[in-house]
């Protein structure tokens, strides 16, 4: 077993989902109560939360409710039937460089599709975070592994200290960002105590473009505009060798 000496925190952490969360429903529904109606429906038919999740707005606990196998994996989630992670960010852009590179990691997976005519709109919203039991892989003595911490495309370390920090009680990871070129902190958040509030902090808008040239968002308010050209995140294997140019149909 690893030995862990846990920290403090407390801050913020900022996390990006796709605005269709709403609108999806809205659609298929004459009016908003019958939206409310077909919402409760939809929910009933999940799995149950934990227990420690139940007073929480669903943006903060939907990441701990769903128990089916998780596909691939991420950095500290392993594939298969396994706990969940909320993963945020200590600064909104460092959570949308993150959201602008998986984002292109999909069109590098899937050549063939052509980029999307319009911007795609998301909900930025932030938690209140405060914990006695937290690590922080930039601090000693866990940042002498940094480079295991670091990687672009093995997280089997970082899985493997995932594994050992629920076991010794953490319920909150600080790490850098491999993906934000202005080199902000992620927060990995694996545990529901962690949230000091159990809804979002504030919401903001932010609009997602992919093209020829990269990635684009666009904040409206409070007017924030972030670019991420084509050598943004070329660091990353897998974006060095991206063809850029596709058929638009």
């Amino acid at each position: 077993m690893r030995s862990f000496e846990p920290r403090p925190y407390t801050g913020i952490g900022w996390r990006l989902v796709e605005a269709q969360h709403q609108n999806s429903t809205l659609k298929l529904t004459d009016d908003l109560e019958e939206q409310a109606i077909l919402e409760r429906l939809i929910d009933d038919a999940k799995p149950n939360l934990p227990v420690e999740c139940r007073h929480l707005d669903y943006l903060l606990a939907t990441p701990f409710r769903y128990q089916a196998l998780y596909p691939h994996g991420s950095r500290f989630r392993r594939a298969g039937k396994t706990p969940g992670v909320f993963y945020a960010a200590e600064q909104v852009e460092t959570a949308v460089a993150e959201l602008a590179f998986y984002r292109l990691l999909f069109f590098v997976e899937s050549p063939k599709t052509p980029w999307p005519d319009a911007p795609t709109e998301f909900t930025a919203f932030s938690v209140a975070l405060d914990t006695p039991r937290s690590l922080d892989l930039s601090e000693p003595p866990l940042s002498a592994k940094r480079a295991a911490w670091t990687s672009l495309t093995d997280y089997a370390a970082c899985q493997a200290l995932a594994d050992a920090a629920r076991s010794a009680g953490i319920v909150l990871i600080c790490y850098e960002s491999v993906r934000d070129p202005g080199q902000g902190r992620n927060l990995a958040v694996l545990d529901c105590t962690a949230f000091a509030q159990p809804r979002p902090l504030e919401r903001r808008t932010w609009r997602l473009k992919l093209g020829l040239s990269g990635a684009h968002a666009l904040c409206e308010f409070p007017v924030a505009r972030l670019s991420f050209g084509r050598a943004a995140f070329a660091a990353d294997p897998r974006i060095a060798g991206f063809c850029w140019e596709r058929n638009d149909h």
